[in-house]
């Protein structure tokens, strides 16, 4: 008992201790242990430190920096303080005008956003360092400081000792000197008049570099012949003739088919064989064959081995020809060439006769290649509207926007809006092979995704 009282008698002398009745009456008293705190860790430190008297010190100094320009402690007394003497004499008062907006006979005053947008705190702007800085301000520096003392020794660096010695050309003529713009007695130049040729030396020209350089032809060249927006078929418009709907219809049925022959030719290119599936005859014979010998296989062997005992004679020798063999080979030669030259005589001679149908010849043979010329420059003039293969891509062209004979509407209000016309214009600059075909890019990620269970939702679970 006397270690309880003098426990609570420590309590209650502590500050912020806060005595409290009890409601029994008996000697049970609601009693608060004090919360112990551990100062020694950075961490409680703004937790358990009462830092409000600092702050309203803080905002004090600040608020007088902003209303007065600075801290009234270091004022002066003139500036705090006036002597009131009264009001001043009728002679004396000297009213400074004041420019006020007069509407309507009435002074006009300041919106209240104008107010709360001017500038009401007597602290001056940061100054911008950044603006006073100058690259390589420091050898800058150094360097003015030792040309200064270079020439108080009367000492010529030698850079400027390199443009002494230099001799510059006199100018003779004086360059022409343009009129301002904005003079009105300059000469009269018409923008739209011929261009007059130039008729000095066009190598002077090109070394003076007053000539302009010739542009390639090839920049001058559209990449398509295609129109930047294309007008859709007839069929396409909200209220069509029939002949023309049906018209492009038929086109996007066409096109449609095509892509399902596409896919029915991948079907079969894929599709397995049945007379190549293996069967149990095949199975068994692939799993016994090498395990059984043949009767002909034996007899093979024995055959082979009865020829390794035949000895096998040497080989003749070849013999040497002698000297009328070889006068009678060259004459030989000599005969057959003789008889090529007679024949090739022949033959020249009898072209002569055949002058008639050389010359038809001939003339097919110019005729084809003029066909050909005409038809390879009809093909050129079709690839320009064609797109060309810019990347590792082909160019897919957009689906037709058509609708069904039950999806026309029959006005302008009640029709639906079909496509895309960023699509659109991204479609016309591939087609016009100003861009590549491109398509969208597909993301991968680099790192497995962890997932991770949090306590809460554990505890739930």
């Amino acid at each position: 008992m006397a270690a309880n009282r003098r426990m609570k008698r420590m309590a209650s002398s502590q500050p912020g201790f806060i005595k409290l009745k009890s409601v029994s009456g008996g000697d049970s008293l609601a009693t608060t242990r004090r919360k112990r705190l551990n100062k020694n860790k950075k961490k409680n430190w703004n937790k358990n430190i009462d830092i409000n008297d600092v702050d309203e010190f803080l905002e004090d100094i600040r608020h007088q920096e902003r209303t007065t320009g600075g801290l009234l402690s270091e004022k002066t007394d003139e500036t705090l303080f006036f002597l009131d003497v009264g009001p001043p004499k009728k002679a004396e008062r000297k009213v400074a005008p004041v420019e006020v907006k007069m509407r309507r006979g009435k002074p006009v005053r300041p919106l209240r956003i104008d107010l709360i947008l001017q500038h009401d705190s007597l602290v001056a702007a940061p100054k911008d360092v950044l603006s006073y800085q100058l690259p390589n301000a420091k050898k800058l520096r150094r360097i003015a400081q030792k040309a200064e003392h270079l020439a108080a020794k009367g000492i010529v660096p030698r850079r400027q000792k390199k443009l002494l010695t230099l001799r510059f050309p006199e100018k003779t003529e004086s360059k022409a000197v343009t009129d301002a713009n904005n003079n009105p007695e300059r000469d009269f130049y018409d923008i739209w008049a011929p261009e007059i040729k130039s008729t000095a030396d066009p190598w002077y020209l090109q070394q003076t570099r007053k000539s302009r350089v010739k542009r390639p032809e090839k920049m001058n060249a559209k990449p398509s012949a295609l129109p930047a927006v294309e007008v859709i078929a007839p069929g396409g418009s909200y209220n069509p003739d029939f002949f023309s709907h049906q018209a492009l219809l038929q086109e996007a049925h066409d096109v449609e088919v095509k892509k399902q022959k596409a896919e029915d030719k991948l079907v079969r290119q894929l599709a397995v064989n049945k007379d190549h599936l293996a069967t149990e005859e095949t199975i068994f014979r692939e799993q016994v064959e090498g395990l059984v010998e043949q009767e002909d296989d034996r007899d093979d062997e024995e055959a082979g081995a009865d020829d390794d005992g035949v000895i096998v004679g040497a080989i003749s020798q070849a013999l040497k020809k002698t000297e009328k063999e070889r006068r009678k080979e060259r004459a030989e030669i000599l005969k057959e060439q003789s008889r090529q030259a007679d024949k090739e005589k022949i033959l020249r001679q009898q072209q002569l006769f055949q002058l008639r149908s050389i010359k038809t010849s001939i003339k097919q043979d110019e005729s084809d290649t003029k066909v050909k010329q005409i038809q390879r420059k009809a093909n050129q003039e079709a690839e320009k509207s064609q797109p060309r293969r810019l990347g590792k891509l082909k160019f897919q062209a957009q689906d037709l926007e058509v609708q069904l004979s039950d999806e026309l509407a029959g006005s302008l209000r009640q029709l639906k809006p079909e496509g895309s016309v960023l699509k659109d214009r991204f479609k016309s600059m591939q087609k016009r092979n100003l861009i590549e075909p491109r398509e969208r890019a597909k993301f991968k990620r680099r790192l497995k995704v962890k997932y991770q269970e949090k306590r809460a939702f554990r505890e739930i679970t």
